[in-house]
Parts: structure tokens; C-alpha cells; sequence
């Protein structure tokens, strides 16, 4: 990961048109060229990364939300892993379930990590109280 690199996620686009992807811009001499890292394909792995904050890890691993998608429609939190041919692979940590679970659905805003690789975001609806206005959650390896 060079950190001259912009990084991104938009929130429709892409391969599965609604469901959006995270990219990357590199600088050349002509300009600025765009990778796509992951296409989200509105099932499982998640869609809709709205006013996302992409969290990088020190092997340069990067961390995000989807607002949608995932098993129950209700949103993921993804990790995507780099590898030695210049793909990226995405792995789930986690995905919302029905409001009535409780961990909350549809983050809309992005994630942190702290030294020891916990995420940490929010969510817009869900969660135990009775108006359901969201939760904050924790993720740990």
C-alpha cells in the first residue's frame, strides 16, 4: 500500500450496478488511474458502502461498511486482504441480522481499529431499545 494512493468506495456502480465497490487511485505519468479492490454484488458480501471511512490495518488490510446486503439485507462489516498478485480477497467479520437481534443494522459511516485490531463503528437502526435508533459495536479478531 503506497500512502500517496487514494483509496474509496462509492455507493452503487460498478460490476452489480446498485451495489457499489471499494477502489483504489494511483498516480502515473499520465494522470491518475483507478483499480477496483472489490465489486460487492448485493448478496452476501455486502452493497452500498455509504460515507464510508475505509480503516487500514499495518499489513495493509482495509476495513469498511456496507449499508445493505449481507445474509439478512441489514449491512456487513468487511475486511479485504491484499495478495502477492495484486488481487484483493474479502472476508466477512460480520453481518446484521434482523433489528429484533439487537447488533443494530445498516451502518452507514465507516470503522476504526485500535492497536490491538478491534473495529469499532456504528449503526443507524436496530439495537435493543424501543425506538431501535442504532448501536455501537465492537468487533475482536
Amino acid at each position: 500500500m503506497l500512502r500517496n494512493n487514494i483509496y474509496g468506495t462509492t455507493a452503487s456502480g460498478g460490476k452489480y450496478v446498485y451495489s457499489g465497490v471499494v477502489f483504489e487511485l494511483k498516480r502515473s505519468s499520465t494522470g491518475w488511474k483507478e483499480q477496483v479492490l472489490h465489486a460487492f454484488t448485493g448478496g452476501n458480501d455486502g452493497a452500498s458502502p455509504y460515507y464510508e471511512t475505509l480503516a487500514f490495518d499495518k499489513a495493509g488490510n482495509i476495513y469498511g461498511t456496507t449499508e445493505a446486503g449481507g445474509v439478512y439485507g441489514n449491512g456487513v462489516v468487511f475486511e479485504l486482504m491484499p495478495s502477492s498478485e495484486g488481487t484483493w480477497r474479502e472476508k466477512i467479520l460480520h453481518t446484521f441480522g434482523r433489528t429484533s437481534r439487537g447488533d443494530g443494522a445498516n451502518p452507514y459511516a465507516g470503522v476504526i481499529l485500535d492497536s490491538a485490531g478491534h473495529v469499532y463503528g456504528t449503526t443507524s437502526a436496530g439495537g435493543h431499545a424501543t425506538d431501535a435508533a442504532g448501536t455501537v459495536f465492537e468487533i475482536t479478531p
